[in-house]
């Protein structure tokens, strides 16, 4: 049996003011950093031993990870930060206040573009290259995706970072985003298209999945 763990990070400036977040990148609140604290002590307490830590290269992920290791006194574990688990890119909205576009164009249409799986909010009209993606070459930052299609991007990263460390029997965590780790969820689970709209992952709650030695899963669990 192998053991995977994800993790959303501790609450961001964003969620505490209801903002459209996805690639912006925003700190953790105080509350936010509690969380993560609380996150690692929890995980500390299963004796749980991993290998590798995979996250985002969004600061509010990246310090995430940093505490909960801490905690579990894992701090020296080697980390891959990837734009492939970076948050559902949100477009046009991202940075808008959630109840004020609920005002102007009806709370449907937010809850269409917010939980669907394959609708795409406004696109931006243009990006502003971020330095932190120049490695990675032009065009890495989208102008906005749908649930669908951070999946897609999210995919080859399980295939060819995450599943083989786990075939090989070492324990991996992932500390990443509410969309990204739904999206994963989504395959983990074999949850459908329309179904994955139920699907919420909540800051700061940790999720073990137990796998055989086929990663089929045996058990999913949250750790309290």
């Amino acid at each position: 049996m192998v053991n995977l763990v994800i993790l959303r990070h501790g609450e961001s400036e964003a969620n505490r003011d209801n903002i459209f977040t996805g690639w912006s990148d925003v700190p953790l609140t105080d509350r936010g950093v509690y969380q993560a604290h609380q996150a690692g002590k929890k995980i500390a307490q299963t004796n749980l031993q991993f290998t590798h830590v995979h996250t985002s290269m969004l600061q509010r992920a990246i310090k995430t990870a940093d505490i909960v290791l801490g905690e579990c006194h894992q701090d020296w574990l080697p980390q891959t930060k990837s734009w492939r688990l970076n948050e559902r890119h949100y477009g046009a909205l991202r940075g808008q206040n959630k109840a004020a576009v609920k005002q102007q164009v009806g709370e449907a249409q937010v809850q269409e573009w917010r939980r669907s799986f394959k609708t795409v909010p406004p696109l931006l009209t243009c990006l502003r290259q971020d330095r932190r993606y120049d490695s990675f070459g032009p065009h890495i930052e989208p102008r906005g995706e749908s649930l669908e299609m951070a999946y897609d991007r999210l995919m080859p990263y399980w295939t060819d970072c995450v599943a083989p460390r786990l075939l090989d029997g070492h324990n991996q965590l992932i500390v990443a985003h509410g969309s990204t780790l739904r999206a994963l969820i989504k395959f983990l689970d074999g949850v459908s298209d329309a179904n994955i709209s139920q699907v919420e992952v909540a800051n700061g709650v940790p999720i073990c999945y137990t796998f055989d030695e086929h990663l089929t899963v045996v058990k999913k669990t949250k750790i309290q």
